[in-house]
């Protein structure tokens, strides 16, 4: 049962994040219009989007199953709620401002740790003018990194001290990302709120991208939480670092992204560290169970 319930979370998450991130990456860097003149620049509304469609499935799943929103509720659970939800929601816009800098691809291999990747790339004239750039994207990126693992440590902590199930967290999480994101578009003298508006009126095409975007990562969530109250972050974390490669490798082909022989070489390292990693991890789980076997019949 256990193994049906990982290869179900691992079949929902590829699934629906493979398109999301293809969508997210038409979304962040391809021009839309006749002319291709118009680019979205409105992340925060996109992220409030987002949080609003994946807080909306929670909301439906839990009615549809009946089960209580309210259930092992309390302030003590609602305070972390909050805090964990506030940082989570200032990551990603550090991700979207990455891809002004860097692209996709590097920011796929930066996300699994290989730094390598942009060391090795081949350097022309314009590349070497554009270094600063790469730089300042992989900062922005190591940020983001840097509040998801905040973020994934504390939702594990929430599980195991509060009992509370995964759509629960999942509706108050993105109900209070939702309410940050939205009350920042509302401060006066920030007109992204009118101009993302203006901008999805102007190219349509852009508003069924975004709805496509946001339902894609909401059903991605539902199994994303399904996975972290049944098995844990780092099972979670397993997942997405190898959906993560496989959302770089149709990104490469879909968007026409060129590699470099050394950069091919640093991908084909990761996957050869992931798969090295499991068959270790396996051995682990084998020998465990063999001695707690031996440590059985001693008794």
């Amino acid at each position: 049962m256990t193994l049906f319930k990982i290869g179900f979370s691992v079949i929902g998450i590829y699934t629906c994040f493979l398109t999301w991130g293809v969508l997210q990456e038409r979304i962040s860097t391809t021009p839309y219009g006749e002319r291709k003149d118009g680019r979205f620049r409105y992340f925060i509304f996109l992220n409030m989007i987002q949080s609003l469609m994946a807080s909306t499935v929670a909301f439906t799943c839990l009615t549809l199953t009946r089960k209580s929103m309210i259930e092992n509720i309390n302030l003590s659970l609602i305070k972390k709620l909050i805090q964990v939800a506030f940082v989570g929601t200032i990551g990603p816009p550090f991700g979207y401002e990455s891809l002004k800098h860097i692209d996709y691809p590097t920011i796929i291999l930066v996300t699994v740790g290989v730094s390598t990747f942009m060391l090795l790339q081949p350097v022309s004239e314009k590349k070497k003018s554009l270094a600063s750039n790469s730089l300042y994207g992989i900062l922005l990126l190591s940020t983001n990194l840097l509040i998801d693992g905040i973020t994934n440590s504390t939702q594990d902590q929430i599980f195991h001290k509060f009992k509370i199930t995964g759509l629960q967290m999942m509706f108050f999480m993105n109900l209070f990302s939702g309410t940050f994101t939205f009350s920042y578009l509302l401060f006066p003298n920030n007109p992204e709120l009118n101009n993302a508006i203006e901008f999805c009126g102007k190219y349509p095409e852009v508003f069924q991208d975004i709805l496509l975007f946001s339902i894609c990562g909401a059903v991605g969530q539902c199994f994303i939480f399904f996975t972290l109250q049944n098995f844990g972050s780092l099972v979670v974390v397993t997942i997405t670092v190898t959906r993560k490669l496989f959302t770089m490798l149709i990104s490469i082909f879909w968007f026409d992204h060129h590699l470099g022989i050394g950069q091919w070489f640093a991908v084909a390292l990761v996957f050869s560290g992931i798969g090295l990693e499991s068959y270790i991890k396996k051995l682990d789980n084998s020998k465990n169970k063999l001695d707690k076997i031996r440590d059985e019949k001693k008794e």
